[in-house]
C-alpha cells in the first residue's frame, strides 16, 4: 500500500465508524473490503488481469464458505444481501470500463468486456446454485478446495509454472505469448488469502469451525486492513469481534492512531532509506570490502524488519479504528535469546498457522508410527520440513528453499544444544551475574545467525549469495 492508499483508508474508516453505528456498518464493510481487492491490485501486463485477478479473489471466497458451512448455515433468506452485494461490486467496477476509454478507475487498465463479466457471473451463480444444493458438506470438497488453493499458490510462487501460466493466459487474450515472464502473474494478497481459507476448509474437516454468514466470512477473508500484508487472523476470533460490535472510543481512535503513526514512520522512514543502500541483487554485485559486505546485510536485516512490522502496525492501527484488535504479529524478534524465541516472535501468525497446521499433526503422525523415531530425528524432520514450508510459502525458489533449511537446521542444532547444555543452565540460573552475560552472548549470536540468513532470503540466486557470503567473510 501507498502512503496515499494508507490516508484514504484512514479517512474512509473514521468517516465510517462516525456514520454508520447500525447492522448496515457490516454491509458497508464488505462492499469497502471488496472495491480494495480490485483497488489494490497492481497493473499487469496481461490484458485484463487486473480485473480477473480480483475476481478470483471473491469468487475463491465465495466458494470455499459453501463448502465450509453445513447446509442450514448457507440459506439464500440469510445471504442473499451479501451475494448481491459482491456481484454489485464486480459489476460496478466493470462498467467503469464506459467512464474511461484508456485507463481504470478502480482498476489500473480499463476493465473486459460487460458481456465477458456477466457470462463469468453467470457461470459462478450457476457453480454456487448447485454446490449450496449439497445436503451435507462433503469430505471430498473439502479436499479439492485444500488442493485447489495449494495448487494456485504453487503455480504464482514457482517462477516457470507462472511464466506457463503466463504465456497461456497471453495467448487466451490475444497477446506474444513469447513475452511472458513470471513476474507477470502478480496476485495481489493471495498468500494470506490462501491461508485463511484454508484454516476454515481444514477446520471445517476437524468439526472446530463456527457457522457464520456469507457476509461475516468474507469479511473475514478480504478484511481489508489486512489483506495485503497481514496477520493471519483465525475466523472465530474475528468474527466474535464482529458480531459484537463498538462504537469508536477515544481509546480506539488514541491508540489505533499512534498504531498508525508508528507503522507509517518504520515504513515510510526507516524501511525505506534503509533500502538505499540495503543488500539487493544490483549492490550485491559491486560491494568489494567485507566491511560494506556487512553494511548491507544489516542495512536489510532492519529494513526488512521495519518494513513488514511498520505494514502490520498499519493494519493494527487502521483495524483498531474500526473496532477490531487484529493478532500481533512481531514481539522485539532481534532481542531474543535463541532461535526458537526468534521465530515464536516474528511473523507470529504465520507461524503459529503453520504449527497448527502442519507441524503438530507431523508431530502426532510420527508419535502415534508403528515404529516410533529415534526422538532427535523426529525434532529433525519436524522443525526442518517446517521451515521448509515457510520458506516455499515465500516462493518456490532454490533461495528460499535454502533460507527455510538455514532456519530448519538452526533450530535443530538449538534443540540439540539446549538438551545438552542443561546442567550448564542450571549453574547459570545459579549465578544471577553470569546469567545477563550468556543471554547478552546468545541474543548476538542469534541476531548475526538470522542476519545471514537473510542473504539467502533476499537474493534471487545461490550462487550470488554464495558470493555475498565470500565477501563478508574475505574469501574469494
Amino acid at each position: 500500500m501507498t502512503l496515499t492508499t494508507i490516508l484514504i483508508f484512514g479517512v474512509a474508516i473514521l468517516f465510517y465508524r462516525l456514520i454508520f453505528q447500525s447492522k448496515a456498518r457490516d454491509m458497508v464493510l464488505l462492499v469497502v473490503s471488496a472495491i480494495a481487492v480490485y483497488w489494490l491490485q497492481p497493473a499487469m501486463s496481461v490484458r485484463n488481469l487486473d480485473f480477473w485477478l480480483p475476481t478470483a479473489t471473491l469468487a475463491l471466497v465465495v466458494l470455499s464458505w459453501i463448502i465450509a458451512t453445513p447446509p442450514e448455515g448457507r440459506t439464500w433468506r440469510d445471504n442473499w444481501p451479501a451475494f448481491a452485494a459482491l456481484a454489485g461490486v464486480v459489476l460496478l467496477v466493470a462498467l467503469t470500463r464506459y467512464l474511461s476509454l484508456t485507463g481504470g478507475i478502480i482498476i489500473p487498465s480499463r476493465p473486459p468486456q460487460t458481456e465477458e463479466v456477466l457470462l463469468a457471473l453467470a457461470l459462478l451463480g450457476l457453480a454456487c446454485w448447485l454446490l449450496m444444493r449439497v445436503k451435507r458438506t462433503l469430505p471430498v470438497l473439502l479436499v479439492g478446495g485444500i488442493v485447489l488453493l495449494v495448487g494456485l499458490l504453487v503455480v504464482i510462487k514457482q517462477p516457470e509454472l507462472a511464466q506457463w501460466a503466463s504465456a497461456a493466459l497471453r495467448s487466451l487474450v490475444g497477446q506474444d505469448a513469447s513475452l511472458a515472464t513470471s513476474d507477470d502473474i502478480r496476485w495481489l494478497g493471495y498468500s494470506y488469502l490462501a491461508f485463511r481459507l484454508i484454516h476454515t476448509l481444514r477446520d471445517r474437516q476437524t468439526g472446530r469451525l463456527p457457522v457464520v454468514t456469507l457476509q461475516e466470512y468474507v469479511n473475514y477473508a478480504i478484511f481489508f486492513p489486512a489483506f495485503t500484508a497481514g496477520p493471519i487472523d483465525r475466523l472465530e476470533r474475528f468474527v466474535k469481534e464482529l458480531r459484537a460490535g463498538s462504537l469508536l472510543t477515544g481509546e480506539d481512535f488514541t491508540e489505533g492512531g499512534l498504531r498508525l503513526v508508528v507503522g507509517l514512520f518504520k515504513k515510510f522512514v526507516l524501511a525505506d532509506s534503509l533500502a538505499i543502500f540495503a543488500l539487493s541483487a544490483t549492490n550485491a554485485a559491486q560491494v568489494r570490502s567485507a566491511g560494506w559486505a556487512w553494511v548491507l546485510v544489516l542495512a536489510y536485516t532492519f529494513q526488512i524488519y521495519f518494513d513488514f512490522s511498520g505494514y502490520t502496525d498499519i493494519a493494527l492501527g487502521l483495524a483498531r479504528w474500526l473496532g477490531f484488535r487484529l493478532p500481533e504479529n512481531f514481539n522485539h524478534p532481534y532481542l531474543k535469546p535463541n532461535l526458537t524465541q526468534f521465530w515464536n516472535n516474528w511473523h507470529m501468525t504465520l507461524t503459529q498457522w503453520v504449527r497448527a497446521y502442519y507441524f503438530n499433526p507431523l508431530a502426532r503422525a510420527v508419535r502415534s508410527a508403528k515404529k516410533p523415531l529415534p526422538a532427535w530425528l523426529a525434532v529433525f524432520i519436524g522443525q526442518v520440513s517446517t521451515m521448509l514450508v515457510i520458506g516455499l510459502w515465500h516462493g518456490i525458489t532454490w533461495n528460499f528453499l535454502i533460507w527455510g533449511a538455514w532456519h530448519g537446521l538452526g533450530l535443530f542444532v538449538h534443540n540439540r544444544w539446549s538438551e545438552l547444555t542443561r546442567p550448564l543452565q542450571a549453574t547459570l540460573e545459579g549465578h544471577p551475574r553470569w546469567k545477563p552475560i550468556g543471554t547478552g552472548i546468545s541474543t548476538l549470536f542469534t541476531f548475526v545467525y538470522v542476519a545471514l540468513g537473510w542473504v539467502w532470503f533476499c537474493l534471487p540466486t545461490p550462487a550470488l549469495a554464495l558470493q555475498v557470503f565470500g565477501k563478508l567473510f574475505g574469501v574469494s
